[in-house]
């Protein structure tokens, strides 16, 4: 991953049973954390996004990946906030849904979602609350797949800003989801005042994804995550 570059990750859930030494890269914050899942499926999404943002943030900033140290600062003064890393280090995100998680570093804030493509109840209702009023006012096509487009584009907005979805999806009107992603508005305190890109991603066939930030569009260049998850023995 050279300069300027925005690199994505992409991985499968690891069981935390079968990788202590995964589990052993993770601080008391994320050990607490993990444990209060109750389902197994969201303990290994959850140990595989995190160790894997440690193994790779680790390599580029030359420390050992149990030694990174997070800021998880929220609004309201709580450490339950995006994690970013504490001091100087690069921008990251992390995303996980289905049958993977993701990691995207960049430069600069950058913002990842991935969504499993799933039937969705009560379509209509949800898309009301996700689309702005010039979206609703256009004839669009009628299904999950469409939907989950939109949302991960304007998710992976959201989360570059660091506010993820505390503020409203209604507020941004993006480009059909037929048409490569573009910001057509962002209305409210929100709104970012530079430059925004966005880029669609299928990491895989049932799972759609974005990944966005601010400033000059970076090329972007994925990886697989896996052989890092699996090869990783303690130093």
């Amino acid at each position: 991953m050279r300069c300027g570059e925005c690199g994505v990750w992409w991985a499968r859930p690891i069981d935390p049973e079968a990788h202590p030494a995964l589990l052993a890269l993770l601080d008391e914050h994320e050990r607490t954390r993990l444990q209060s899942f109750r389902r197994p499926a969201d303990r290994a999404r959850y140990l595989a996004a995190h160790a894997l943002a440690r193994l790779v943030l680790g390599h580029r900033l030359g420390t050992h990946p149990a030694g990174l140290r997070f800021d998880r600062t929220c609004r309201c003064g709580q450490q339950h906030g995006k994690p970013r890393l504490a001091g100087d280090g690069p921008g990251f995100s992390l995303a996980h849904s289905g049958d993977l998680v993701g990691l995207a570093v960049f430069d600069r804030a950058v913002g990842l979602d991935v969504e499993q493509h799933r039937p969705l109840s009560d379509l209509a209702a949800m898309a009301a609350h996700v689309c702005s009023p010039a979206e609703l006012a256009r004839p669009r096509p009628s299904g999950p797949r469409a939907f989950l487009t939109t949302w991960t584009r304007k998710e992976a907005l959201l989360k570059a800003t660091g506010e993820g979805l505390s503020r409203p999806m209604s507020s941004i009107t993006l480009s059909p989801p037929w048409r490569p992603p573009a910001v057509e508005a962002w209305t409210g305190d929100g709104a970012p005042r530079e430059t925004v890109w966005l880029a669609d991603l299928l990491p895989a066939a049932d799972h759609p994804a974005a990944v966005a930030g601010f400033g000059t569009a970076p090329s972007i260049q994925e990886f697989d995550g896996d052989p890092l998850l699996l090869g990783w023995m303690p130093r």
